[in-house]
């Protein structure tokens, strides 16, 4: 509690019928070139190509722009094609700053054993 408030560390944003709608947790948001970049927002793009089964956005360190965005992609086998990915990025009007700088093709993504996603795991790995 802060101030009376119970802070869960999820983003909302709110609508303009008043309802909020869920954005991502605030620790996983990556600060790009001064934007605030919610990796979820750029995960539901990328799971929508057919040739991705899974998908994980992180924030690595950059010198220039503080974090860059780097995807993680699951299941993509002989048809991983960074290009394509990009390109759906920048179609379905997400904005520039927003896309990866750099996909990486996994075979499988860091879970735990319980299946929750461990992003700690991709960060750690670059370094």
């Amino acid at each position: 509690f802060r101030g009376g408030w119970f802070h869960m560390g999820d983003a909302f944003r709110r609508n303009p019928d008043g309802s909020l709608e869920f954005v991502d947790r605030v620790k996983y948001m990556i600060k790009s070139g001064g934007e605030n970049i919610y990796p979820e927002e750029v995960e539901d793009v990328l799971a929508r190509h057919e040739a991705v089964s899974s998908v994980a956005v992180v924030g690595v360190d950059d010198e220039r722009l503080g974090q860059r965005v780097v995807a993680y992609i699951e299941g993509a086998g002989p048809d991983f094609d960074p290009e394509a990915l990009d390109k759906a990025c920048l179609s379905s009007g997400l904005a520039r700053f927003k896309r990866p700088r750099e996909y990486i093709q996994l075979d499988a993504l860091p879970r735990s054993a319980t299946g929750k996603l461990l992003r700690r795991k991709l960060r750690e790995a670059r370094g």
